[in-house]
């Protein structure tokens, strides 16, 4: 297709993401990303043109060689002549209000292949997901990308959050971090749908394998809540299917990424997970789950604006300046302001 020099209008930034113009896609990304003024009606145009790629999250403490193994996955991919989107969320600058880590610098093996679109995403000064991530999934589907892989920054809660943006979970372990049950201590066991036990080649391999192996011991079907940092938090999954038989029974994958070592039997195992959400009509129930939480966040995010909108800059300086002399608790300056807007 013919790249408009300067695309700027959102016809043409949306005619670019559904061309597959990388470009064009670049440039979206970075409008949704910084969550600029016509982001919701490029994301609006584009909209017809998703719901076909299978979302893969992997997530995981820091040091088990997450990305490397999203990089062994997309490389097993690619030999199989599938196209594959990564966005790679990192922590943010706090110079730049960037990601720390480049997504070239982390997987450099993978540059220079048409079939692989790679995008990092700083989580601006959350521990969650970015708030735009699910935006720019919907934006790499437009594009037509068969694999959509978000890896997580590994800390915090984006590693829940990730359950209800992926319709297939990868939880991933290695052993010799100290602590071979930190995947159910972190709250973040219960959102596997696969449990990767990366560095094989390692000693302790054995006991963490055998520590998760136990902890699926227990049976299915309980409700699905989590304990992370000392708090409970629900996090919204699928009921379970009511056939005991037919529920998908998470397994543990030793994998090396290192030397690609299991990563083809790893990618037989998401497929094989992507066709049961599919037979067993899972996919419906992962699917209206992320659709309710993106509506939940264009409210949130319109609510947020309109209440900023109508918020007296006079009265918000006055109420800082009388919370830092300890006249009015910041609660209920907050509490004054809402009720003036």
């Amino acid at each position: 297709m013919t790249r408009p020099r300067h695309a700027t209008s959102v016809g043409e930034l949306a005619r670019g993401v559904v061309g597959q113009d990388r470009l064009l896609l670049a440039r979206a990304i970075t409008r949704v990303e910084n969550e600029h003024p016509d982001s919701q009606q490029l994301l609006s145009e584009i909209f017809p043109h998703t719901g076909h790629a299978h979302i893969v999250g992997v997530t995981g403490a820091p040091g088990t060689g997450k990305s490397t193994l999203v990089t062994a996955l997309a490389q097993s991919y690619r030999a199989e002549d599938q196209t594959v989107a990564i966005v790679a969320i990192d922590p943010t600058s706090p110079f730049t209000g960037g990601a720390v880590l480049g997504d070239r610098v982390r997987m450099r093996s993978l540059s220079g292949d048409p079939g692989v679109f790679i995008r990092s995403m700083a989580t601006r000064g959350s521990l969650a997901l970015s708030k735009t991530t699910g935006d720019v999934v919907t934006l790499l589907d437009a594009a037509a990308f068969d694999r959509i892989i978000v890896e997580t920054v590994g800390v915090g809660q984006a590693e829940v959050e990730i359950a209800s943006t992926a319709y297939t979970t990868l939880v991933v372990e290695a052993p010799g971090l100290g602590d071979e049950v930190q995947a159910i201590k972190a709250g973040i066991l219960e959102i596997a749908d696969i449990l990767v036990v990366n560095k094989a080649d390692h000693p302790g391999v054995d006991r963490t394998v055998q520590a998760l192996e136990m902890t699926l011991e227990i049976e299915y079907g309980e409700a699905r809540q989590i304990h992370h940092h000392g708090q409970l938090m629900t996090v919204e999954m699928p009921a379970p299917l009511l056939d005991k038989a037919k529920r998908w029974r998470v397994e543990v994958l030793r994998t090396v990424a290192r030397e690609k070592a299991g990563i083809e039997a790893l990618r037989a195992k998401i497929e094989a997970h992507r066709l049961w959400l599919e037979e067993s009509g899972e996919i419906v129930a992962r699917q209206r789950l992320r659709i309710a939480r993106t509506i939940e966040n264009i409210i949130r995010t319109e609510l947020n604006r309109r209440i900023v909108a109508g918020m007296p800059a006079s009265g918000l300086n006055g109420l800082v300046d009388a919370v830092r002399d300890r006249q009015i608790d910041p609660y209920r300056a907050a509490r004054k302001l809402l009720g003036e807007v």
